[in-house]
């Protein structure tokens, strides 16, 4: 019996690190790594020891004989990576005895010895920030002061996520034990440039390294993109995870038909979203607001548009393949363009658009569903030129085949673009407007001594929560060589001194006990209603609760 990676792989590569026999590829030292959409087990020099199994942080490692019905297409993809290849050799020939050089994260000279205690602060607490906390605190004896806006850790993960995906989640449940970490101070509710500036920032620590992410959205740049109705993907993953920023009532589900722009994995994410069976998501940490909702959502038909042909899709073959098991929900193919039919029937086994084979085709038009199961349509060869109002809403987007030629207009009542994320400036940092990021040479801020950057702020909205794992190695090796050679700048205030300032600027401000508070309260409201969690979502909320789980335990 082998094993073989799935679909929430996160491709941090924790399983590379503690395969004895060097199955597991790419691996961070390959050219490859990176690049692929996940990593695969070769089913040939597996051992099935579950090594890899019990590393992995999202629970997707699984024995290929325990594989459900719709994961057993993951067993031909480990296999068909390696197609063609000769096995490699276990032993004294794979780059030393049984174990391959790459494992946890290794930085030169970073001993206390080569230099003297060191105070970082870390802005962002999403998989960004908490894999540079956590090569910090395993690696150095570092003091990490955790920073951010909102009144509750998690970033990406709480508030990115799908709600139907709990294994992508438990990656979380890694990085929050680091939270209550003796040398961890933590200052949620704080925001860089409102609460406190980043020079003051730097004046109480050795460094800082920023994790804002990227938090906005881009347009499309079409007339009627302001009518009610048409929203950002961004805004609608806000309102179904939620978020304390997100409007709970602020979705219209009420017409049959949501057209989603965009054809990477949020676009799909949505898409799902709309039209799973609210009674399956209910065991879910799903936004209670959302949740209602979407059991009172008159929506059966998600059209999905992509400018280019599915040869060109940006969502990954695992989460195209999931949304192929759906329970309810028929996936299908527009065949309004023979560009997509051709490319379809011409693609091989490994390819994203080989999904797609004996996919059902239909076309889509100006009507609005009827009759059958819930659908989603992926529709290519379509570009949005206009959106059309009507009702007080959007009532239908006009379409061509990307050469301005074929216009077609599809009736639907919410327009939801998901065609990339995008960084926002930080005030007292630089910041390059055609990219959306921080200028850096290697995570070191341009022209900032001692201020870092990690995570999408650095190199743009590209790569799932594992890419954060060498993307935090690189910056923090770029900070303690910084440290080595004396190049970080003196603080001028202490840990005390900050967390007065902090205090001052803003009393709300929640730390490790008060968000141990808000965990214990989501987790007993979702035991209530036989759910995971069920989440505060509103500042207030979280504020409140942090306050009176923190004044309850200073009174026992």
């Amino acid at each position: 019996m082998t094993y073989a990676i799935t679909q929430t792989c996160c491709n941090d590569a924790t399983c590379v690190a503690v395969c004895p026999v060097n199955c597991i590829h790419p691996t961070p030292e390959e050219r490859a790594f990176g690049s692929t959409e996940m990593l695969h087990i070769d089913p040939r020099a597996c051992i099935d020891c579950g090594a890899c199994a019990d590393a992995c942080p999202v629970d997707a490692i699984f024995p290929v004989d325990s594989l459900s019905a719709g994961q057993r297409e993951y067993a031909d993809i480990n296999a068909a990576y390696y197609e063609g290849e000769e096995p490699l050799p276990v032993g004294d020939e794979v780059d030393g005895p049984n174990f391959h050089v790459w494992g946890e994260p290794a930085f030169e000279r970073s001993l206390p010895s080569d230099f003297g205690p060191l105070r970082v602060a870390v802005v962002g607490t999403g998989p960004a920030g908490m894999y540079a906390a956590q090569d910090l605190l395993l690696h150095t004896a570092a003091e990490v002061t955790l920073i951010d806006r909102l009144p509750v850790a998690g970033g990406l993960v709480r508030y990115g996520v799908a709600p139907d995906h709990p294994a992508t989640k438990k990656v979380g449940d890694t990085f929050s034990r680091f939270h209550s970490h003796p040398r961890v101070r933590m200052h949620l509710g704080i925001e860089v440039g409102r609460d406190v500036t980043a020079e003051e920032l730097s004046a109480h620590h050795d460094a800082v390294i920023y994790a804002v992410g990227a938090s906005t959205d881009k347009r499309l740049g079409v007339p009627g993109e302001e009518l009610p109705g048409c929203l950002s993907a961004t805004a609608f993953v806000a309102w179904y995870n939620a978020h304390p920023e997100a409007v709970a009532q602020g979705v219209d589900l009420s017409a049959e038909r949501v057209v989603v722009v965009g054809n990477g994995n949020v676009a799909l994410d949505v898409a799902r979203i709309l039209v799973a069976d609210p009674e399956a998501l209910a065991a879910t940490d799903i936004a209670a607001h959302a949740l209602d909702a979407l059991r009172a959502s008159r929506v059966r038909e998600v059209v999905v548009l992509g400018r280019r042909g599915p040869e060109d899709a940006a969502y990954t073959r695992s989460e195209l393949l999931a949304l192929k098991h759906v329970p309810g929900v028929e996936l299908v193919v527009d065949d309004h363009d023979p560009r997509t039919a051709a490319v379809i029937d011409a693609a091989g086994a490994g390819d994203r658009a080989g999904v797609l084979k004996g996919l059902a085709r239909v076309r889509t038009d100006a009507a609005s569903p009827t009759g059958g199961e819930r659908r989603i349509v992926l529709r290519f060869h379509s570009e949005v030129v206009e959106i059309q109002g009507g009702g007080g809403g959007v009532r239908s987007v006009r379409v061509t085949d990307g050469g301005g030629a074929g216009a077609a207009d599809l009736g639907a009542g919410l327009l939801l673009r998901a065609i990339g994320y995008r960084g926002l400036p930080v005030p007292g940092l630089p910041f390059d407007e055609a990219s959306g990021t921080v200028p850096h040479d290697g995570g070191r801020v341009a022209g900032l001594p001692g201020s870092y950057v990690v995570g999408w702020i650095k190199r743009g909205p590209s790569g799932g929560i594992g890419a954060n794992r060498t993307c935090a190695a690189e910056t923090v090796g770029a900070l303690l060589a910084d440290a080595v050679a004396g190049e970080l700048p003196a603080p001028k205030g202490d840990a005390k001194a900050f967390r007065r300032l902090a205090r001052q600027r803003n009393r709300r401000v929640v730390d490790a006990r008060g968000l141990a508070a808000i965990d214990r309260a989501e987790r007993d409201r979702g035991r209530r209603d036989g759910r995971p969690r069920v989440k505060l979502a509103t500042v207030e909320e979280l504020v409140a609760t942090a306050r009176s789980g923190r004044l309850l335990r200073l009174t026992r």
